[in-house]
């Protein structure tokens, strides 16, 4: 005679032989784990393990003597944020128009040439554009700043020319007055090029029959754009917008680095640079380990509000709620 068994223990047999959902991913995607571990050892050796360095932010640190043997200060390496020193308030405002100024100009660029790029007809000329434009970005940004200097330089292309025709020169390049205009410039002539491959990525995903609706029902080529292909790339500008804005303190040190000389560091100097100057240079190793732990919690601050306004909007953002 068979022995029947309660619900409850068949249950709980049954729950204890199959695996749960996350376990049966994680093992049907072994393989993927597999390619993503050399990636990933690499960002935690580079990027995460030397988080632990900024402990010298709160010492006297000197690099003969060592992290273990350096004494504690406190927070005396933080008194920059309280007793107004200027180099340091020149460094802050310098970076927050200079990413202003991205934000405005820098970052729509990509946006408004993909948007040309998708509106071209034949798709042979679309490549030759894009594979032109894409140039740039790989040169290095010695490259580009000699480039600049040899068009725009005091003796470059431009000045000669403008003196061969008796018209004067122009002084552009070691202008203090036209620093961030000539700092813009280069970034949009390296970067924009290249910030088009994912926004054309998407639009290459919108049905087209939502454009032959709208022409159906009488939309021209703007209100196309505007009610159809925007929308389509909304998530993607948001998502974008907020990895910017977590390195927004960010704006380009070996670009500027390699322009400073001979200008006023009260125009130049950007937090990037004054790190450098104040612990490289300076030997003020506490100092700039304290900037540069500032700067990355406000990044973080930036990332984390901005994430929240974007699921207000009902925007996923960086992560799901």
């Amino acid at each position: 005679m068979t022995t029947l068994r309660p619900a409850t223990e068949l249950s709980n047999r049954a729950s204890s032989e199959v695996p749960a959902p996350r376990t049966r991913r994680a093992t049907r995607n072994r393989v993927l784990f597999w390619f993503a571990l050399p990636g990933a050892t690499l960002l935690f050796v580079f990027h995460y393990i030397p988080l632990l360095g900024n402990v010298i932010a709160f010492q006297a640190y000197q690099p003969f003597i060592g992290i273990l043997h350096s004494p504690w200060s406190g927070l005396d390496n933080f008194a920059f944020l309280f007793t107004g020193d200027q180099a340091f308030l020149h460094a802050v405002v310098n970076t927050l128009e200079l990413t202003l100024i991205q934000v405005v100009f820098v970052f729509p660029a990509p946006i408004v040439l993909a948007l040309a790029l998708h509106s071209l007809v034949g798709e042979r000329v679309k490549q030759v554009i894009q594979n032109i434009l894409y140039l740039p970005h790989f040169l290095s940004w010695v490259v580009v700043v000699a480039v600049f200097q040899q068009m725009l330089g005091n003796t470059g292309l431009v000045n000669v020319f403008l003196r061969a025709q008796e018209l004067g020169t122009w002084s552009i390049i070691g202008n203090p007055d036209l620093f961030q205009l000539v700092l813009t410039s280069q970034v949009m002539w390296k970067d924009t090029g290249w910030g088009t491959i994912l926004f054309l990525a998407a639009l290459s995903r919108v049905d087209h029959d939502l454009y032959e609706a709208a022409a159906i029902d009488g939309a021209s080529r703007w209100r196309q754009i505007w009610h159809v292909t925007l929308p389509a790339l909304r998530g993607l500008v948001i998502l974008l917008l907020i990895l910017r804005l977590g390195d927004a303190l960010s704006v380009g040190f070996e670009q500027i680095i390699l322009q400073q000389t001979g200008l006023d560091r009260s125009v130049t100097e950007v937090l990037d640079t004054y790190v450098y100057n104040q612990g490289l240079v300076a030997g003020q190793w506490g100092v700039s380990a304290a900037v540069g732990l500032v700067k990355g919690m406000v990044g973080v601050i930036l990332v984390l509000g901005a994430n929240k306004l974007a699921h207000l909007l009902g925007e996923e953002g960086v992560y799901r709620r």
